[in-house]
């Protein structure tokens, strides 16, 4: 059993490289893909508050239905806005990570590496080519 989650979105390049750098140091976490089980209330709420982030912050600003939803207005409580996030899995951002270390919203993929008990074990890649780890398991 692994202590690390992720919420995953596997159509998102932040995601998966979050979560490829989690397995780059031999651990298989847990991956709730949130868009088909997201959290309930008293879960994100929870997320929420460990990050340490307004409740804004967690929110995916460019989704069309933000726009659409006029969430952007100041008028919206932080209750508000979770209620829009529950009904609309697709406005909580991503990745999220928790392990025994923190839980961050891991936006760049790179923020992982502060909350991962284990080294990397090798040199890492993103998606886009860009280097992340050397071939010793350090951050370039």
């Amino acid at each position: 059993m692994t202590n690390i989650t992720i919420y995953h979105n596997p159509k998102c390049g932040t995601s998966r490289n979050t979560l490829a750098l989690i397995r780059n140091t031999g651990t298989e976490p847990r991956v709730i893909h949130y868009l088909e089980t997201p959290p309930g209330r008293p879960e994100l709420v929870a997320l929420i508050a460990a990050m340490g982030t307004p409740v804004r912050e967690v929110m995916r600003s460019k989704e069309a239905s933000y726009k659409e939803l006029d969430l952007d207005n100041p008028k919206w409580s932080d209750d508000e806005l979770i209620d829009f996030m529950l009904a609309h899995p697709i406005l909580i951002n991503r990745p999220i990570v928790v392990t025994p270390l923190g839980t961050r919203l891991c936006r760049p993929s790179e923020a992982v590496l502060d909350l991962l008990p284990q080294p990397q074990l090798g040199a890492f890649s993103k998606e886009d080519g860009e280097a992340v780890i050397d071939a010793e398991g350090r951050p370039v």
